[in-house]
């Protein structure tokens, strides 16, 4: 039976979802979704979104909230405020908000009904999708398709692994690297086989598109044309991100190409310079212990956990880079990086000192001993011996200092000893920059400085006051992308459409005040427009308005924003029912204004009847300023 033929009895949901987009990919369509109002509701109430946005950054308590770092700007301050009661969370620097919907949209940049779906696998909840109209594809990969292909190719890879006769070579490199059976299972570690078209042939029996799988990066195109699998003779190592979705993969060669490591191409989903591998199964100690451990390899990470140590995670064959430690800052107040005791590992320290500090960081530096790997050294000293080198790792200043002594004792060279001077001079400015002045370590850098280089105190802090002031004014140049900004139109009449869904997300008996008459599709702004269709729905119908149940009914993450935008500034005004009034006067001029034009539009020849009536509907000439009162 193949990929697609199964009935519909036979397959799991996330499957016949799956068979369905690869058939739509097929014939050059996507599929629009949406779901049952009953189970969207179900799929919130089953997922917490204190417990949704701590899988995605370090939140703490504050009074009856939780407050985090943004994950949608450059936050420096924590300044996303969770609340557990509204079920809601805000960004105040930025004005992100939302529910947890909305929040699962920015953070995975998926459609809400992507987002229902990924909450209700996350909850145990099966989804069960309504097919809308199709649309024409964009060039822009589905990421949803993406990881689904991924799902697929990992399942095939581990079914190589487990056979008994095409994984035995590669099941004894597993066994000679001492990862056990467990492991194996939870790293849903697999075995691409020593062919050029294993996959490939596989997904043409399933009647799996080779576009998807081209966009997925499982196969390529070869200068003469021909297709055939990216990864072959590999151990396969899936990549899944914080929500435990698989973007990619990492291959272990289990021959002699000269290339040891092979990762996944940049795609819709995976970008190796913003993913860490391990973090989904790590996030949860380092939330709670505080502490974020990186290492260099897959098997690194896979030995630490086996052992229990749990806040262990990888870069993917990169040096650190801004994105890893903007990921990690969320999670963790503190970073020990552990590096080979050499040269090129002191080197690979110093470089990723320079980011840590740049994203305002704790940092510490381990050094693993004997020329052994991580890997290597916790199978020969143990869990215990790891630990203790993990809670004694170099301090930032004592490394940065130990380098400049060492290098300046091996130089006999002005310049480069000049150049030494300023590296470190830069780096514990960008430190005090970044992390505040600390008096005592201020008073120790300006005393080794003294001796080294004969500056007396004056001279030095003039010297890191130019560091700093060069620094600040780079850091002000990087441009906030994230922060939220709405087009609520211009004029009385877009005035008057904000004030009334100000009044009734405060007071929401005022409803009462509304006319019949007046409808969502009088409101001419479209976000607007977005948030008053379902409120009236809810209203007309008798049900109770609060931001959780009406951001359900929301699937736009400008408007979810815009809900608790409105609240905040119609509490601060006050007064709601003048200013409804008020707003609900001009909304009916506008209207007859509008009915006045129509009128006019139709009218053909003298008709004193429809003059009167149009007199009777022109507006008066001065408008009041909906909410004036207030401001």
């Amino acid at each position: 039976m193949t990929f697609l033929s199964r009935t519909a009895a036979e397959a799991p949901e996330d499957l016949r979802f799956l068979n369905h987009c690869i058939k739509a990919l097929a014939n050059g369509f996507v599929v629009s979704v949406k779901f049952d109002a009953n189970l969207v509701s179900r799929v919130q109430q089953a997922n917490d979104i204190v417990d949704v946005v701590s899988e995605h950054l370090r939140l703490d308590k504050k009074g009856k909230e939780f407050v985090g770092l943004c994950p949608f700007h450059q936050d420096h301050k924590p300044s996303l405020y969770v609340s557990p009661v509204k079920q809601i969370f805000k960004c105040f620097a930025c004005g992100a908000g939302g529910d947890v919907f909305k929040f699962v949209q920015l953070r995975e940049n998926v459609t809400f009904p992507e987002a229902v779906q990924r909450l209700g696998e996350r909850a145990g909840i099966e989804v069960a999708v309504v097919e809308q109209a199709p649309r024409e594809q964009g060039s822009q990969a589905d990421p949803r398709m993406v990881a689904r292909a991924n799902e697929w190719a990992m399942k095939l890879w581990q079914t190589n692994l487990t056979d008994k006769e095409k994984g035995a070579f590669a099941r004894e490199y597993v066994e000679s690297r001492q990862i056990n059976t467990d492991s194996i299972q939870r790293w849903d570690l697999g075995l691409a086989m020593d062919t050029w078209d294993g996959l490939l042939t596989s997904a043409r029996q399933k009647h799996i598109p080779e576009n998807l799988l081209s966009q997925a990066g499982l196969i390529v195109r070869g200068a003469e044309g021909r297709t055939y699998d990216k990864f072959r003779h590999r151990l396969m190592f899936p990549i899944r991100d914080v929500t435990g979705r698989i973007i990619g993969f990492g291959g272990r060669t289990l021959g002699d190409d000269p290339a040891k490591y092979l990762n996944s191409p940049a795609t819709v989903l995976f970008d190796k310079s913003n993913c860490l591998y391990g973090l989904h199964h790590a996030r949860h100690e380092i939330v709670s212990g505080g502490v974020a451990v990186i290492v260099e390899g897959y098997t690194d990470v896979i030995m630490a956990h086996q052992f229990g140590c749990g806040n262990v995670v990888a870069t993917l064959g990169t040096s650190l880079t801004e994105g890893h430690a903007r990921i990690l800052r969320r999670y963790a107040k503190r970073i020990v990086l552990v590096f080979d005791n050499d040269v090129a590992g002191q080197e690979a320290a110093n470089r990723a000192l320079e980011v840590c500090l740049s994203q305002k960081i704790d940092i510490g530096l381990a050094f693993v001993t004997e020329g052994k790997d991580p890997c290597d050294f916790l199978l020969s000293a143990g869990p215990e011996a790891f630990r203790s080198m993990v809670d004694h790792a170099v301090d930032v200043l004592d490394f940065k200092w130990r380098r400049l002594v060492d290098r300046m004792e091996s130089s006999d060279n002005l310049q480069d000893r000049k150049a030494l001077v300023e590296e470190y001079l830069r780096s514990i400015s960008l430190m005090e920059r970044m992390q505040g002045r600390d008096p005592i370590a201020d008073g120790l850098i300006r005393a080794r400085l003294r001796e080294i280089t004969g500056l007396n105190d004056a001279q030095i802090r003039a010297q890191m006051k130019r560091y700093m002031q060069t620094g600040r004014k780079d850091s002000l140049a990087v441009r906030n992308q994230r922060v939220v900004s709405f087009d609520l139109g211009q004029g009385y009449y877009a005035a008057a459409q904000a004030e009334v869904l100000e009044v009734l997300l405060n007071s929401p008996g005022l409803f009462a005040y509304i006319p019949e008459g007046f409808v969502a599709d009088d409101f001419s702004v479209p976000v607007l427009q977005a948030i008053a269709r379902p409120m009236f729905e809810m209203l007309r119908s008798g049900q109770e308005l609060t931001e959780q149940a009406l951001l359900r009914h929301i699937e736009e993450v400008e408007a979810g924003a815009l809900v608790l935008a409105l609240r905040d500034k119609g509490q601060q005004k006050g007064h709601y029912q003048e200013r409804l009034k008020t707003a609900l006067k001009t909304v009916e001029q506008y209207i007859g204004e509008k009915q006045r034009e129509k009128i006019l539009e139709g009218l053909d020849g003298d008709n004193d009847a429809e003059l009167r009536r149009i007199q009777e509907l022109r507006p008066p000439k001065k408008l009041r300023h909906p909410g004036m009162r207030a401001r």
